[in-house]
């Protein structure tokens, strides 16, 4: 199977420092290991989803992980720059339901943004989860999908311009 991508993507005049607190704000950040143990020992299904709920940030997202790739570029380079950072975020209520209908979206959810400094000011950009999703031709995924995105691309131009 071919898949197309569409990626979305702002650009900030705002300092990256700024853009990512303004990210940091507006999601969720569980200690994942609790999360993890917690979903586990959720007697029931309304158990789990009020266990992922009081995850979520503002936003409805919630970060997974995150990964410094700007910290192994400066090591190289020995500057100050480039700041480049992957937030993984999502909302596992929302990859629940995509997955009911296309098992596949757990190679694509949650979802990574990438938050970069440039000459041109600082990027956010995200590969869109209904590009992703299309190939499989399930309407009711890809109305999710389509959800989500807005909801994603809201967050990144909230960040960008606040």
């Amino acid at each position: 199977m071919e898949i197309n991508v569409q990626r979305f993507s702002v650009t900030s005049s705002r300092s990256f420092e700024s853009v990512i607190a303004a990210i940091d704000a507006a999601v969720g950040h569980p200690d994942m290991s609790a999360f993890s143990k917690a979903i586990a020992a959720a007697p029931t299904w309304a158990d789990t989803e009020a266990v992922i709920q009081r995850m979520l940030g503002r936003s409805g997202f919630m970060e997974f992980i995150r990964f410094d790739l700007g910290a192994v570029l400066r090591k190289e380079s020995g500057r100050a720059g480039p700041k480049n950072v992957r937030v993984v975020i999502g909302n596992p209520l929302v990859m629940k339901e995509m997955a009911k209908h296309v098992p596949d979206t757990g190679s694509y959810a949650p979802v990574s943004v990438l938050i970069d400094e440039r000459a041109d000011g600082v990027h956010l950009s995200y590969d869109t989860m209904a590009s992703l999703l299309a190939p499989y031709g399930n309407a009711k995924a890809l109305e999710v999908a389509r959800d989500l995105d807005a909801k994603i691309e809201k967050l990144l131009t909230e960040a960008a311009h606040s």
